[in-house]
């Protein structure tokens, strides 16, 4: 398995320089027991309460484009403290990154509060997910409701279905403002049939459209 070890202190001082050796040396021996295949060793100077590390920016570079499978730390707070912790850890885990620590010899064993917060998060981007879904449907349905006929309208619906579509269909941006859905509505309206359209986009290519035409429409 690919593994990455990241070592971390707070502060500039001479002292920290062997807490730093320490850390790889410890972390590469745990390595060597789990036979894993060292990608890369990361060392950095940094508050733990800072998300926006280099190293940490590396590390979820290697994890993403590497297909790296394990990190390695003396505990987790070397990861980081606080938010950035949790965030890290929750981003972790979503990869599905095993996290090993000298600390616990092997896997890392979460605390009962960390367990908590993370959990929440999860139930909170669930829900957030499913109220997404319901704005989608409901801009459908208004639209369907208004005269929307998504399989005489979008060309080759059917072609690429799964993958988003670069090209926004202005045509229906149009008709569906002049049939008075709001920019939130039309975009939801148009992810639900695989075009990935932000509100903000949505505006600003029926602004274009308005100011390329001089067309008198609805702003």
């Amino acid at each position: 398995m690919k593994a990455i070890i990241y070592c971390r202190v707070s502060t500039e001082k001479q002292a920290q320089e062997t807490s730093l050796q320490r850390q790889q040396e410890e972390l590469l021996q745990l390595a060597a027991e789990y036979n894993f295949e060292i990608v890369k060793v990361i060392q950095e100077k940094a508050s733990g309460y800072d998300i926006d590390r280099e190293g940490i920016n590396e590390l979820i570079h290697l994890i993403s484009e590497e297909k790296v499978e394990v990190l390695l730390v003396q505990d987790e707070t070397r990861m980081g403290r606080g938010h950035a912790k949790i965030a890290l850890l929750h981003w972790l885990l979503q990869q599905n990154v095993q996290i090993y620590t000298i600390s616990h010899q092997g896997k890392l064993q979460l605390s009962e509060s960390d367990s908590m917060v993370l959990e929440i998060i999860s139930i909170v981007e669930e829900y957030q997910r499913k109220i997404h879904n319901m704005k989608i449907k409901r801009g459908m349905k208004r639209a369907v409701e208004r005269g929307y006929r998504p399989e005489k309208n979008l060309k080759n619906l059917h072609v690429n279905s799964g993958r988003d579509k670069i090209e926004v269909p202005i045509e229906e941006i149009v008709r569906l403002r002049q049939n008075k859905l709001t920019f939130a509505d039309i975009a939801a309206t148009l992810r639900g049939f695989g075009y990935d359209v932000s509100k903000a986009t949505v505006h600003r290519r029926y602004q274009d459209h308005v100011n390329s035409q001089g067309d008198d429409l609805p702003k």
